[in-house]
């Protein structure tokens, strides 16, 4: 009992306890789940003919999928805000154009936006090309937002037969529009913990923003540590929050053990150090 705790602290960096620490907030429930095992991560890399993204194996390795709600209690009544989730593997599947058989001929397909250049987004060094809905692009629905757009993992400049290995994180929203939301996984993790799973809050990186009653709660509920202003780059593509995220800390995935190395003869007790990963993040701090 107390080791699933410690997953479900380790996974959550204690948004949990800070929600219910928030004035109104009923409910916060997360959805515990064992981890996914290696052969059906191995399938899906065969089957979609692309390889995860390392962060994304731990996460996976950790837990099969990730799910926490909470609602605000208004007139003796519990009305759902939050969602975090991200599908389980067996979910996270491939976007596929819609099908023909029941269209006319000649009838359009989503594929064809393509030639409209339908997107906000533009290339530059900060933001790779958007996406297709054609074979050019392989696309798997991470989350489906309740409806109102997708989070994806995007794999571009993908060839018949050929591995995809690199991708990328964006958003679609419900006019079909793309917008770069990060660059890997953990990025993308951890902005979705600092919004709390808020209504629409995928909208605020893209123009047009959330609608009008999304920002009522995040008025309410602001995200943590969130600053308009954009910070210094990080390594791993972080911009917006101060709170770090250490995927070796909050990914374990299945426990590896270490093999002991041989002890030299001329060292003895000198105090040296084994080589590891140290974690340096904090819980971020709600602002009263």
């Amino acid at each position: 009992m107390e080791e699933k705790k410690g997953v479900a602290e380790r996974l959550t960096l204690g948004i949990t306890r800070i929600l219910e620490s928030m004035p109104g907030v009923a409910d916060a429930r997360f959805v515990e789940r064992e981890p996914a095992e290696k052969r059906s991560l191995l399938s899906w890399e065969q089957k979609n003919t692309c390889i995860l993204p390392e962060d994304l194996r731990d996460f996976y390795l950790t837990t099969d999928g990730f799910t926490l709600t909470w609602s605000v209690k208004l007139d003796n009544e519990c009305v759902p805000v939050g969602c975090m989730m991200i599908n389980s593997v067996v979910r996270l599947q491939q976007l596929h154009p819609p099908s023909t058989l029941f269209s006319l001929p000649n009838a359009p397909t989503l594929a064809d936006l393509d030639c409209d250049g339908g997107s906000t987004e533009s290339e530059s060094k900060d933001c790779p090309a958007v996406p297709h809905f054609d074979s050019r692009s392989r696309i798997f629905e991470l989350d489906s937002c309740g409806g109102n757009g997708k989070v994806c993992l995007v794999y571009r400049n993908c060839s018949q037969g050929v591995v995809a290995q690199q991708s990328h994180i964006w958003f679609l929203d419900r006019s079909l529009y793309w917008h770069y939301l990060t660059p890997t996984f953990t990025s993308y993790y951890r902005l979705m913990l600092t919004h709390l799973g808020l209504p629409e809050w995928q909208y605020s990186f893209t123009p047009y923003g959330p609608s009008p009653q999304a920002k009522q709660w995040e008025s309410l509920y602001p995200p943590l540590t969130f600053q308009r202003e954009l910070g210094p780059v990080d390594p791993a593509g972080d911009t917006l929050f101060n709170n770090k995220l250490d995927p070796t800390k909050a990914f374990k995935g299945k426990s590896k053990v270490a093999t002991p190395k041989k002890k030299q003869s001329t060292q003895s007790g000198s105090g040296g150090t084994a080589k590891g990963h140290v974690s340096v993040g904090k819980h971020a701090v709600v602002r009263r």
